[in-house]
């Protein structure tokens, strides 16, 4: 009987398409480890104002609106949770974290308990906080009793300016820096980490169960 394919949600927050970039990659890596991926966006909480002051933000929203808003049952049907966001001032953005403020329900019930997650960011500078803003991120997995899958340095993927935490970008301060080769070789070897080990996991748990 072939082992159980995991279930990979890749839940983001993206602006101007940075970390949309790096969760098409995420999601590609997990898929690549024969996982079932749910690509989710949160919805956006800026005022209509301040977004309509930044094009790029405004042809991203555009250019996304295809994509599912994420919702709890989309954690529930995951092994493995990925959550993608922008640094802001070192810490998880706005918008992800009130997506996150709403899952007191599953926590409740230990639903979020025993899952793989990860996570991933960007920052304008190239120390402008992303070992921070995944440490803050996962300081909600540990009330979970979630079981934090990073990159390390496993293979080496991301030897140089990578970040063991997670996959991260630097985008400039205009953000005009695209997602090069290194970042997305390394978002891809972190989708299909966090997606190999939720299936050794569901194999495992259910090699118990019997």
């Amino acid at each position: 009987m072939p082992e159980p394919t995991a279930n990979v949600a890749v839940v983001y927050y993206s602006a101007t398409g940075t970390i949309f970039t790096l969760a098409n990659e995420i999601g590609a890596g997990a898929a690549d480890a024969g996982a079932q991926v749910r690509l989710r966006r949160v919805m956006e909480t800026a005022p209509a104002q301040a977004v309509a002051r930044n094009g790029a933000w405004v042809d991203h929203l555009s250019a996304t609106g295809h994509i599912p808003v994420a919702t709890p049952e989309d954690l529930l049907w995951a092994d493995a949770i990925v959550f993608g966001t922008p640094s802001r001032f070192g810490n998880v953005a706005a918008q992800l974290k009130a997506f996150m403020d709403t899952l007191s329900g599953l926590w409740h019930q230990d639903l979020l308990a025993d899952k793989v997650y990860s996570g991933f960011t960007s920052t304008a500078s190239r120390h402008g906080g992303q070992e921070s803003t995944l440490l803050a991120l996962y300081n909600s997995v540990y009330h979970f009793g979630g079981i934090i899958v990073p990159p390390g340095y496993k293979n080496h993927v991301i030897d140089g300016p990578g970040n063991p935490y997670g996959t991260g970008h630097v985008t400039g301060e205009d953000g005009s820096i695209a997602v090069g080769e290194e970042s997305l070789t390394a978002a891809r070897a972190q989708g299909r980490r966090g997606a190999e080990t939720a299936a050794a996991l569901k194999a495992g748990f259910a090699a118990k169960a019997k």
